[in-house]
């Protein structure tokens, strides 16, 4: 039997990498502080440190690794110091998994990497001017689902904007897309002469039951179905979302494939954020409470981020099989059932 060791795998996207690893006939050694449901086996140790994640790697003899685990707390991640943490954890995770005697390794990584002012082709948006910006503000999630500053552009210079191929250029505006980028340079040229086979699932946007606080589905959900107002922009801004569940499984897939190098993970095609928000009020019966254009965009915001997933369908073989319409009913289904548990409680 392979098996797979599992970092984050009591996380967003790791609790669905599990069942899905485990369906591909994988033996799941997950490695962290908290147990995931569904694991074989679980070795508690502190991923960030050195001595208790070497011992856990050389305790699971595993034959493949997928390693999900980093800082992802909503509105702090961007720029927090705790990425250079996880990237030299990171480092150490990996050649610590090929000198157990590891050959195979998927890494998570992001869209955020990409250089979000130009991208070629962009067949779902058009050249931009964009205007010079001295500070880009962070915006909050009700705005965009990914509030990052953007790099600044001279007037006249135009960006397209549109879908991105994992050939797109890299120049990430935040500390977590540069020490994920940086990551990734670092482990292709390890791998290439430690004879690992490495793949880099980059993600985009995701949304499920059980996302955290600060994340567009989840808090656009709870609001309404609280009655609470939702102050947003005109959501004109165009982002390509993946359910949570359908990520799992494309890891579990991706891991099980013998695809190499960096693979985009979503769902290949863009949505506006107000067509999102507008399913989410008709889902809620609350409508009348999303403000549109109560919140400015910035002016850097890019119009549309997709990801070509060519190399996800193509070569590793999985397409996502849960529609945003579906996706976004049984999100708001589960909320709705949190938040009846949570009101009938004593």
């Amino acid at each position: 039997m392979k098996r797979v060791l599992v970092t984050g795998g009591a996380g967003f996207v790791g609790r669905h990498a599990i069942p899905a690893l485990i369906a591909r006939g994988f033996e799941v050694h997950a490695i962290g502080r908290t147990p995931p449901a569904g694991a074989h086996a679980f070795h508690t140790a502190d991923l960030l440190d050195p001595a208790q994640r070497r011992a856990a790697v050389q305790a699971t003899g595993a034959s493949h690794l997928l390693h999900l685990a980093w800082v992802t707390t909503p509105g702090r991640y961007w720029q927090a110091p705790d990425n250079l943490d996880w990237t030299a954890a990171s480092l150490d995770l990996v050649r610590t998994f090929r000198e157990a005697g590891g050959g195979r390794a998927v890494v998570a990584g992001t869209c955020a990497e990409y250089d979000w002012t130009v991208t070629s082709p962009p067949p779902c948006g058009e050249e931009l001017e964009v205007g010079v910006v001295q500070e880009a503000p962070q915006r909050p999630f009700r705005n965009d689902p990914h509030p990052v500053p953007l790099p600044t552009r001279e007037r006249g210079q135009t960006a397209s904007i549109g879908r991105f191929t994992e050939s797109a250029p890299c120049h990430p505006a935040t500390l977590y897309g540069a020490a994920k980028d940086g990551l990734r340079r670092i482990l292709a040229a390890y791998a290439a002469t430690a004879g690992l086979s490495l793949a880099w699932g980059r993600l985009f946007y995701l949304y499920g039951p059980g996302e955290t606080a600060g994340r567009l589905v989840g808090d656009a959900a709870r609001a309404l179905l609280a009655g609470q107002r939702l102050s947003t922009s005109e959501g004109r801004q165009r982002r390509d979302f993946l359910h949570v569940a359908d990520a799992g499984m494309a890891f579990a897939t991706l891991l099980d494939s013998p695809v190499e190098g960096p693979v985009n993970i979503g769902s290949g095609e863009a949505v506006a954020v107000r067509d999102i928000l507008r399913t989410i009020g008709a889902l809620t019966g609350r409508p009348e409470l999303i403000d549109f254009g109560a919140r400015p965009l910035g002016p850097t915001e890019p119009a549309c981020i997709e990801a070509d997933i060519r190399r996800l369908t193509d070569e590793a073989g999985f397409s996502p099989g849960t529609s945003l319409d579906q996706g976004l009913a049984a999100t708001v289904a589960a909320w709705r059932a949190v938040l009846s548990t949570a009101a009938s409680a004593p």
